[in-house]
C-alpha cells in the first residue's frame, strides 16, 4: 500500500479495479454454480450407465453363450471376414459455461456386414439377439466414455473456477479495499493539514490586518494631535500680540 501514491486518480483507477474485480467475482461465482449443476448431473448419469451397463454386460455375453450352443462356434468365421467396421466414434464439444468438454458419438458407415449368412444352418435368432445387444452394450459403453471424459474435463474446469474465486474473494478483493482505505486516510489526512494551514494563513493576515489598521488609527490620532497643537500656538501668538499697543503704553520707550 504505501507504495501506491495516495492521489485522487490512484483513487480513481483502483476505484475501477474493484469495480471490475467485483463483477468478476460475480460472473465466476455464477460459473462455478452453473459448472456445479453440470457436474451432479454428469456424475448422476454415469452412476445410472454403469449400472444398466452391468445387467446389459451380463446379458449380453449370457446371449453370446446362448448363440454358441444353438450355433457353434461361429467365432472363426466372423475373425476370417474383412473385418470393415460398420460403425464408428465421432468425436464432438459441448460447450458448458465457457468450457468446452468432449462428447462421443456413434455413426454409421454405411458398410456392409459380409457375415450376413451367419445362423443359416441354425441358430439365426440368437446370432440377431447377440447383435442387438452388443449394439445396446456398445451405445452405452460410448455413452459412458462421454460421460467419463466430460467429468473429468468439468471437475478440472469447476477447481481452476473455483481457485479464481477464492482468490478474488479472499485476496484480490480485500487487497484493493484495502489500498483504497489506505488512500482515503491518506487524502483526508491531506485535507486536514491542507485546512490547518489555510487556517493559520488566514490568521496570520487577520493579524497583520488588525495591527495595520490599528498602526494606521495610531497615525491618525497623533496627526490629529500635532494639528490641534499648532493651530492653538497660532491663537496664542495674536492674542499675546494684540494685547499690548505700544500707543498706550507711555513707559514703553522703542
Amino acid at each position: 500500500m504505501a507504495e501506491v501514491p495516495p492521489t485522487r486518480m490512484n483513487q480513481q483507477i483502483y476505484k475501477g479495479k474493484l469495480k471490475a474485480a467485483q463483477g468478476g467475482h460475480k460472473l465466476l461465482k455464477k460459473k462455478a454454480d452453473a459448472l456445479k449443476v453440470k457436474f451432479r448431473d454428469y456424475a448422476k448419469s454415469i452412476a445410472e450407465t454403469k449400472n444398466s451397463m452391468a445387467s446389459d454386460s451380463s446379458s449380453a455375453f449370457f446371449s453370446l453363450t446362448q448363440a454358441e450352443y444353438a450355433a457353434g462356434n461361429f467365432k472363426q468365421k466372423v475373425a476370417e471376414g474383412s473385418m470393415s467396421a460398420r460403425i464408428r466414434v465421432g468425436a464432438g464439444v459441448d460447450n458448458v459455461a465457457g468450457v468446452k468438454l468432449p462428447v462421443f458419438t456413434k455413426y454409421d458407415t454405411g458398410a456392409v456386414a459380409d457375415n450376413q449368412s451367419l445362423g443359416l444352418v441354425g441358430g439365426g435368432k440368437k446370432i440377431v439377439a447377440v447383435r442387438e445387444k452388443f449394439t445396446v452394450l456398445l451405445d452405452n459403453l460410448i455413452k459412458l466414455a462421454s460421460l467419463q471424459t466430460s467429468f473429468v474435463t468439468l471437475d478440472e474446469a469447476l477447481k481452476v473456477t473455483n481457485r479464481r474465486v477464492n482468490a478474488l474473494e479472499n485476496v484480490t478483493i480485500p487487497k484493493i479495499e484495502g489500498t483504497l482505505a489506505y488512500i482515503g486516510r491518506e487524502l483526508d489526512e491531506l485535507e486536514r493539514e491542507d485546512f490547518t494551514r489555510l487556517k493559520l494563513v488566514q490568521g496570520k493576515k487577520k493579524v497583520e490586518q488588525q495591527e495595520a489598521d490599528a498602526l494606521k488609527e495610531k497615525e491618525a490620532a497623533l496627526a490629529a494631535i500635532s494639528g490641534k497643537s499648532s493651530a492653538g500656538g497660532k491663537e496664542n501668538e495674536a492674542d499675546i500680540t494684540a494685547a499690548f499697543d505700544a500707543n498706550d503704553d507711555e513707559d514703553v520707550v522703542f
